[in-house]
């Protein structure tokens, strides 16, 4: 019988755009939301979606409810898958709220992460409060990451506080930053109560600023796609669930409808009668 394990896909098939980066990228950067994934769960997903993943969220407090071994498990594998794991910010502002910041970074130290968010989703930070945050986690060896935005339904950060609190961010030492999109993607941030994405403000702000350092929560397909429309499939996007990475990669490289049509390119040998 005939094997087909070691059959190759023509890059052209596999790859439409022929413009998607190989890991490790700094840029086209997708990260998921684990809100829960068991180990046979968790190492599924690495192993059909690891090339398309660069981070993975434990969502909110998952990380202080999930089993210690099992958290050093997941660390473990998404190491050896080379993706970064981190808990959500959420976490981070139970702890700051309770003065217990040190104590929190000490903790995800010895569980074995390296990167942590820093936010103010839920919580009042002044600006000194966040800077001294994030240089903390620095001095702890993590790497940073911070969410901009506040998780309240209807809630909205202007254009230009975006661009200054970024600026602030990046100078301070966070590596990337995100712009809240919550899990629900609707009447939050960029999007509107059905979900739609105010494409001028993502405009504004991607020109405005280093814009491969910012990642886009963007839960849904619609949304996905309208980001990889706007601002090309190198745009990051976060808050995916783990189910649609492989349709978020499509997106990407033109293998849906959705963006395909965007493509140009030579047909595959030439011209076809």
């Amino acid at each position: 019988m005939q094997s087909y394990a070691d059959i190759p896909w023509e890059s052209r098939l596999m790859d439409p755009s022929n413009e998607r980066k190989p890991k490790p990228r700094y840029c086209g950067l997708t990260m998921i939301i684990d809100k829960g994934l068991g180990y046979l769960q968790f190492r599924d997903l690495l192993e059909i979606a690891a090339p398309h993943i660069d981070f993975i969220k434990l969502g909110f407090g998952t990380a202080g409810v999930t089993p210690i071994p099992l958290l050093r498990k997941k660390i473990q594998l998404a190491a050896e898958a080379d993706v970064h794991i981190y808990p959500g910010g959420t976490f981070f502002e139970i702890a700051h709220a309770q003065n217990q910041t040190k104590n929190y970074l000490d903790t995800l130290r010895k569980i074995g992460f390296s990167w942590v968010e820093i936010s103010d989703g839920t919580i009042s930070m002044t600006a000194y409060e966040r800077q001294k945050a994030i240089q903390l986690a620095r001095s702890h060896s993590f790497k940073v990451i911070t969410e901009i935005g506040k998780k309240a339904q209807g809630s909205f950060t202007p254009a230009a506080q975006l661009i200054e609190q970024f600026e602030a961010d990046r100078l301070h030492g966070a590596e990337y930053v995100i712009v809240e999109g919550r899990e629900s993607g609707k009447n939050i941030g960029v999007f509107d109560a059905l979900g739609g994405l105010d494409e001028n403000y993502v405009s504004d702000v991607s020109k405005a600023l280093d814009s491969n350092h910012l990642i886009w929560e963007a839960p849904l397909h619609k949304q996905q796609a309208a980001f990889i429309r706007l601002s090309g499939r190198d745009v990051n996007l976060g808050n995916i669930a783990p189910g649609e990475v492989l349709s978020v990669e499509c997106l990407r490289r033109g293998l849906r409808a959705d963006t395909f049509p965007f493509i140009s390119f030579e047909p595959i040998g030439g011209a076809q009668g």
